[in-house]
């Protein structure tokens, strides 16, 4: 499956690129547009990413994520791009890849429905803590593993990430991928 790779290499691909890029000296918007009120405590998502990391196989990983308001504030909507190098530094080819996340309130909830083309996650519920943290679940099923996906306001300019999984019949969370990424602008 590319839905744990996929998902891990762009995380771990903004964390270090991150690393080697610090923060924009231009300060966020000073007007960011009005979210609906279920996710105004989102508003610190807001903004354009980067970072880079290792991937399992020795090679690299870079990418950008960009978070913004969509459907006049009733939804954020992530895009993120990442590219593959292998172990000898070269783009591995066919191996850049696309994903987006559409995050949005339901019947007194967040939800999140995540897509790389290939594969998709719905993450039905999410614990905020207003303009820190929010970590957002999708349940295990007889068939499909269960995610937690978590983001956490350091600072103005960086967030931390954790993608776990929660592996069928597996008596906890793994940790698929974590690090940091900084605002871009």
């Amino acid at each position: 499956m590319r839905l744990f790779p996929a998902a891990a290499l762009m995380l771990a691909s903004t964390a270090a690129l991150a690393q080697q890029n610090p923060p924009s000296p231009n300060p966020p918007t000073p007007n960011p547009p009005t979210l609906a009120p279920a996710l105004a405590p989102l508003g610190f998502l807001l903004g354009d990413w980067s970072g880079g990391g290792k991937t399992a196989d020795g090679g690299t990983a870079r990418g950008t994520s960009t978070i913004r308001a969509v459907a006049g504030g009733g939804g954020l909507l992530r895009q993120d791009h990442t590219d593959l190098m292998g172990k000898d530094g070269k783009p591995v080819p066919g191996a850049g890849f696309d994903q987006i996340m559409l995050i949005y309130p339901q019947d007194g909830t967040l939800h999140a429905d995540y897509l790389d083309g290939q594969h998709t996650i719905h993450y039905t519920s999410a614990q905020v803590t207003a303009g820190e943290s929010v970590t957002f679940l999708a349940d295990a099923t007889p068939a499909t593993p269960g995610f937690r996906l978590g983001y956490t306001r350091r600072d103005a300019g960086t967030l931390h990430v954790k993608f776990e999984m929660l592996p069928l019949g597996a008596p906890g969370y793994m940790i698929v991928a974590e690090g940091d990424v900084t605002r871009r602008k």
